[in-house]
């Protein structure tokens, strides 16, 4: 889910995880699919004491489901270990497409009819793909999102979901 903090005008677009090694390298796990967020020099923010930090991407190499990133500067272990769990901020890349969780969460959601199925309050991170969690409870899964423009969510689930979804067989007796 998205950390509810992030810093005006920035975008949450990942995590620093724990140490790799003892040179300063660190694991992320980035919320972000952009290249731009994981490519050396690339500009992420940390929030330490209230105030902004700039750390800057020097190598990045893909280690499984994260990558592993030694930044500018940060050239020791225990300078690292500092920042483990702290979250990272980006500028909005302009012209970039895809669905952003800033944008869906809040937003209303419809079906290509033009039902409205409700309120996004949160997107969950799943293995198979994420989901929108409506505020009936309801999960969507994102490939049936067509688009995300001005706080309306348009979706195109297959036919008979939006029943099965709502249907409440739990006290139905056999």
């Amino acid at each position: 889910m998205l950390h509810n903090s992030a810093p005006e005008g920035l975008l949450e677009v990942g995590r620093i995880g724990k140490p790799h090694g003892v040179r300063g390298d660190v694991f992320l796990s980035l919320t972000s699919d952009l290249e731009q967020r994981r490519s050396v020099g690339s500009e992420l923010i940390i929030v330490e004491g209230g105030a902004q930090r700039t750390l800057t991407i020097a190598t990045v190499r893909p280690q499984q489901d994260r990558w592993v990133v030694h930044f500018e500067g940060i050239d020791d272990r225990n300078a690292v270990e500092k920042l483990t769990n702290k979250y990272l901020y980006a500028e909005p890349i302009e012209g970039a497409e895809g669905l952003w969780v800033h944008q869906l969460i809040g937003s209303d959601v419809v079906d290509m009819a033009g039902t409205s199925w409700g309120t996004c309050i949160g997107v969950l991170h799943n293995p198979a793909h994420d989901l929108l969690e409506l505020a009936s409870g309801v999960l969507v899964p994102i490939p049936f999102v067509e688009s995300c423009i001005d706080g309306v969510t348009v979706i195109n689930p297959p036919e008979g979901l939006r029943e099965a979804l709502l249907s409440d067989t739990s006290n139905d007796e056999e």
